[in-house]
């Protein structure tokens, strides 16, 4: 199935794929570098043609299919991909599920469109991890270099080329942290988290559970998963994990 495009009022263009069904619809959000063709994304589409449920899978720009360079994008663009993308291209509420960089992203989306979320699901979310992931584990040295050259490298456990950290990916981030102020999450929200995850520990998805206020806030730590939380039981747990969300139903 081709991709189809979406070009946002930032005019960036975006790839996406929309799978048709009942409300309230699936919104996918990705991780940093990663894109709507990966495990979990691809198992969500089969997952919602099974059950007859509406999903939006997308790639934000700089990833994927969807145009512009990695490097020249940050969280805040990203975020208005996601909004963008929920606006033009879904109905009403949707649940967001959003994995590593993509549980931030989802966090900016509800804040930017409350309305517009039914709940949220985030697998290994990482809140502010350009500040407190990457910034903080940076010594002098890198940035030193960060300030000078405007960008710093990074080993990559998950591609084969390192991470390029630009400036303006760590300076835009710090305008876009969620964890500093008061985070008000009006729906029903469901963290999954595995214990041996060393890219987003347990002690972030502890402090998303204790910062946020949510009326119906559940945190599940996967004994053994790590970072990708993709094998088939996290898969699984994902699924069980939407269908057994308390959503209000939907207008006739």
């Amino acid at each position: 199935m081709s991709a189809q495009y979406l070009t946002t009022p930032q005019g960036r263009r975006i790839a996406h794929h929309r799978t048709p069904g009942r409300a309230p619809g699936v919104v996918f959000l990705g991780g940093f570098k990663s894109d709507m063709s990966g495990t979990k994304a691809q198992f969500l589409q089969d997952w919602a043609q099974r059950q007859g449920r509406a999903l939006l899978r997308f790639d934000y720009s700089g990833h994927g299919e969807s145009g512009g360079d990695f490097l020249d994008g940050c969280i805040g663009d990203w975020a208005e991909d996601a909004i963008a993308a929920i606006d033009a291209l879904t109905d009403g509420p949707q649940i967001l599920v959003g994995s590593s960089m993509g549980g931030w992203i989802a966090l900016l989306v509800a804040r930017a469109r409350p309305e517009r979320v039914a709940a949220l699901v985030g697998i290994a979310a990482a809140p502010d991890f350009t500040e407190d992931g990457m910034w903080a584990a940076f010594d002098p040295a890198e940035r030193e270099a960060l300030v000078r050259d405007g960008q710093v490298i990074q080993p990559s456990d998950y591609a084969d080329e390192p991470y390029v950290i630009t400036r303006r990916l760590i300076e835009d981030g710090r305008q876009r942290l969620v964890l500093r102020d008061r985070l008000e999450l009006p729906f029903p929200v469901r963290l999954l988290q595995g214990s041996n995850d060393t890219d987003v520990p347990v002690s972030v998805a502890m402090r998303l559970f204790d910062h946020a206020e949510s009326p119906d806030l559940r945190l599940t730590l996967v004994k053994d998963a790590d970072h990708r939380f993709s094998t088939p039981e996290c898969l699984d747990l994902i699924a069980r994990t939407i269908d057994e969300l308390p959503l209000k139903a939907a207008p006739v």
